[in-house]
């Protein structure tokens, strides 16, 4: 059964290859064509294509599964709703009506509560950020969609795993971070996010929304001293973050994510249960 892989950046490419190693037939849309050289390297059969632009994407394949997880290019110079919310517009028009299932890569952002109460898909949707909302006007698209049926939204806490790990540079550098250090972080490890994405492919009647986190909330302040222990980094300082800026918008939330029905649902067991699992993997992995 044919995959169609949109957006092959650092979760999608995983999807992607561990689809292919399965056995499966998987396109992969690149806007790079040197990028396309190498995704058919992997054994993906790659389209160049550009979601923001309707012309380029009229040769889209028909697949079965269709996984949009496209991240933000800051070289690109596209504003981000047009990336999020007109691009899902143009793919979800130029797909094929026999698409069976559609996985729509989101975020927690969508969630603003503020007081530390645990969050799940029954929760109001209140973001008080800027990607928050683009975020849900995206789902928003998906959702009034003659092909918003197929479709299976799943809304990622902070990602991570080898390669990216939330603010290490930074306190590498010792500088102050902008995060309130009582508040909560929620995260999860790209492979078992890749996970999530590939069971909720397999399941034949999955829930239209799972929130996918590895359901240990850790406290800010917790999180960077482990992160300063493990690397051997300065202990971390913290900083009110300036009205107005992204940082501020983010730190104004402290939620706790639930992955119960993520769980219960398509019975994952998850490769990294917490974020100690995880950290002591990536710098196994950095080690090795």
């Amino acid at each position: 059964m044919s995959k169609l892989v949109i957006g092959c950046g650092y979760l999608g490419r995983r999807v992607a290859e561990r689809w292919a190693r399965a056995g499966e037939r998987v396109f992969a849309v690149t806007r790079s064509p040197q990028r396309a050289v190498a995704l058919r390297q992997q054994g993906l059969e790659p389209v160049v294509a550009d979601v923001t632009d309707r012309a380029s994407l009229a040769g889209l394949p028909e697949a079965e599964t269709v996984l949009y997880a496209v991240g933000f290019d800051r070289t690109a110079d596209k504003p981000k709703r047009d990336v999020y919310v007109a691009g899902l517009a143009n793919v979800l028009d130029a797909l094929s009506p026999r698409v069976a299932r559609l996985i729509y890569i989101s975020s927690t952002s969508v969630y603003g509560q503020q007081a530390g109460e645990w969050v799940d898909e029954q929760s109001s949707c209140e973001p008080a950020t800027e990607d928050g909302r683009i975020c849900l006007a995206a789902e928003q698209i998906l959702a009034t969609h003659p092909l918003g049926d197929r479709g299976c939204i799943l809304r990622l806490a902070g990602l991570y795993g080898p390669g990216r790990v939330p603010r290490r540079e930074a306190l590498a550098a010792g500088a102050p971070l902008a995060a309130r250090p009582d508040s909560y972080l929620n995260l999860i490890h790209v492979d078992d996010a890749a996970s999530a994405a590939i069971a909720t492919a397999g399941q034949p009647t999955p829930a239209a929304l799972y929130l996918v986190t590895d359901g240990e909330p850790v406290l800010r302040r917790e999180y960077y001293r482990e992160l300063a222990r493990r690397w051997q980094l300065p202990e971390p300082r913290f900083a009110d973050a300036a009205a107005g800026t992204p940082a501020a918008g983010r730190g104004a939330t402290n939620k706790r994510i639930s992955n119960r029905r993520l769980l219960t649902d398509l019975k994952l067991d998850l490769k990294y249960p917490s974020y100690r699992a995880g950290l002591a993997a990536i710098l196994a992995w950095e080690e090795a």
